[in-house]
């Protein structure tokens, strides 16, 4: 979430006191650092190695640790809490931990999100010592789990000696922030506890050198853009992921305002760019764009992207029909200039502010669009007792939201069904396509909840996914959080089947609500109920939304195991024609 102060999430405390306190240890420090830079809630499963370092983040007053099931759903949550504050951390044990949390954390650092992932390691005296230890591979070299980070983390901590603690814990947690990525923190469990003279009681408050564009390579870049754009018939604009990144939504919106293009969005940056805008078309995402937004954007005779991530997925399979000589492509550090030239140290909010001065406003794109285009039609007329249906049900979805409320996508037919959803001004919006992680959604709800208290998480969960990764649903109930979770249960993994069926994406089916009740167990306030019909389901959100409101919800809905939207099977199948492609010849 972009900070409007520009801060990164970090906070800013009082003064410290001058020297240094007995009691200043390298746990508190690590929990005062996290504090300071609003990593608030920290989500963990305890191990015998992290257990001392867990005494020490208890103890700090402003900080709230949230014990999950396992390891994968504690990295799903911090990734969804880094989402909406700006940051996150979790903490788990040597190896059996790190490696559970593992793929989490690469989902992370594929979606740019600063994570902060702690490892409680071994005891500092058994590095070198050719002793083998529990939860290892059963090797006296203990390097395989920061092997395996090293992949998926922009920069590696391992903290076995006090004296240089203090500078690699500093140093991870800037790296994290500077370059929008996860950190790995290995602490040997023998340190936590014990004073240092490094440690301050009370540590400076945090601070991050600002980055700054070279103010030449702007002018140069914005002169060049303005100059492709203004002479230009009908130019759209496209924004894309790394507007996240880049902090840069507030000066998009900008630009939006003051140039009267098109707007659209990338698929995977719903949630970045305001849709309440007049001139917002809809999502760009090739053959299953929203309904006349392609034909904008693909027929202009000039687009800016910015901050595109062109994969297999956003690209339907390589379908694209963009061409590069049309094209300006903004990433958060430099402009490329269709086939011409490219401008870097240039930050994107920089560059779109100085352009929104330099552009002519030009309404052709828009005023086609609004020639061209024609409201999307309402559901077929339903009989009394028919079976609910996908875009019923997501009828009854987008009428449900507002600037209070966020939505949370699973990997899925989700998706594309949420994409379809107009999100009024503030609601926010979540999905992992980079990554396209089944199961995600569930850890990212539980650490998007706890963050952005302000808003009803409405998640949108296939019965597949949900198997991955149910258990943190008592997490939910133990916090207190009073999301809406829509169950779609289809009988199976939906999108793998629209990319290529086998009897491998059939599953076997649960009784959702019964579990979830277990779950509940009578602690907490938790409401379940499944329904078949429209009646049903629109009686489920009256009491969703209205007695119920203070409890987490649980909606299992039951669809056709066929029901799917237009868009997942066109995309399915140029997946699967991508997937497909033979080998180049020798």
């Amino acid at each position: 979430m972009e900070n409007p102060n520009g801060t990164n999430g970090i906070a800013a405390p009082a003064p410290p006191p001058s020297g240094c306190s007995p009691k200043g240890t390298l746990g508190r420090h690590l929990a005062r650092r996290l504090v300071q830079i609003g990593a608030k809630d920290v989500f963990s499963v305890p191990g015998d190695f992290n257990l001392t370092l867990l005494d020490h983040l208890i103890d700090e007053p402003e900080l709230n640790l949230i014990g999950c099931c396992n390891e994968l759903n504690a990295g799903y949550a911090t990734d969804g809490y880094a989402r909406a504050k700006g940051v996150g951390a979790c903490v788990v044990t040597f190896t059996v931990g790190g490696l559970s949390v593992l793929n989490a954390i690469a989902g992370a650092y594929s979606e740019n999100l600063p994570v902060i992932c702690i490892v409680g390691g071994p005891n500092s005296n058994d590095y070198g010592s050719n002793r083998i230890l529990h939860h290892t591979i059963g090797l006296p070299d203990f390097s395989q789990e920061l092997r395996c980070f090293q992949t998926v983390t922009c920069f590696q901590a391992v903290v076995n000696d006090l004296d240089n603690a203090h500078e690699l814990i500093d140093t991870a947690i800037s790296t994290a922030l500077k370059e929008s990525k996860p950190v790995y923190i290995s602490v040997g469990c023998n340190l936590p506890a014990i004073p240092h003279p490094t440690f301050a009681r009370e540590p400076v408050p945090f601070y991050l050198t600002p980055v700054v564009s070279n103010q030449m390579g702007v002018e140069a870049a914005v002169e060049a853009a303005a100059e492709f754009l203004n002479k230009a018939v009908k130019p759209v604009l496209v924004g894309g992921p790394k507007l996240r990144v880049a902090k840069a939504q507030r000066a998009f919106a900008g630009l939006a305002d003051a140039c009267g293009y098109p707007l659209a969005v990338m698929p995977s940056a719903k949630g970045l760019v305001p849709e309440h805008h007049p001139h917002f078309i809809g999502t760009y995402w090739g053959a299953v764009s929203t309904n006349f937004c392609g034909e904008i954007v693909e027929s202009a005779d000039a687009y800016m992207f910015v901050g595109p991530i062109f994969n297999d997925y956003s690209s339907v399979g390589y379908s694209l029909l963009i061409k590069k000589e049309k094209s300006i492509i903004v990433q958060p550090n430099r402009v490329t200039i269709g086939n011409g030239p490219s401008f870097g140290c240039v930050l994107m909010a920089d560059f779109l502010k100085a352009l929104a001065a330099k552009l002519k406003k030009n309404m052709t794109g828009i005023e086609n669009y609004r020639r061209i285009f024609v409201p999307p039609g309402v559901p077929l007329r339903r009989a009394d007792d028919e079976p609910l249906r996908v875009n019923i049900l997501f009828k009854h979805i987008q009428d449900m939201l507002s600037g209070d409320s966020a939505v949370i996508a699973e990997t899925g037919d989700s998706w594309f069904n949420c994409q379809k959803l107009h999100l009024p001004e503030n609601c926010g919006y979540e999905f992992q396509m980079q990554y396209g992680s089944i199961g995600w959604s569930v850890g990212a709800t539980l650490g998007y909840a706890q963050a952005a208290k302000g808003k009803r998480v409405i998640a949108c969960i296939g019965d597949g996914s949900f198997q991955v990764t149910a258990q943190d649903i008592s997490t939910m109930i133990r916090c207190g959080q009073n999301t809406i979770i829509f169950l779609i249960n289809n009988a199976g993994y939906t999108i793998e089947v629209e990319i290529h069926d086998g009897p491998y994406n059939v599953i076997k089916n649960w009784d959702y609500t019964a579990l979830v009740d277990a779950i509940h167990n009578d602690e907490g306030k938790c409401w379940t109920t499944k329904v078949r019909t429209e009646d049903e389901l629109t009686e489920a959100i009256a009491t969703a939304t209205g007695e119920r409101r203070d409890s987490l919800c649980f909606i299992e809905t039951i669809l056709h195991r066929d029901d799917t939207s237009k868009e997942l099977l066109e995309w399915g199948s140029r997946v699967s024609a991508a997937n497909s492609r033979p080998p180049n010849p020798q």
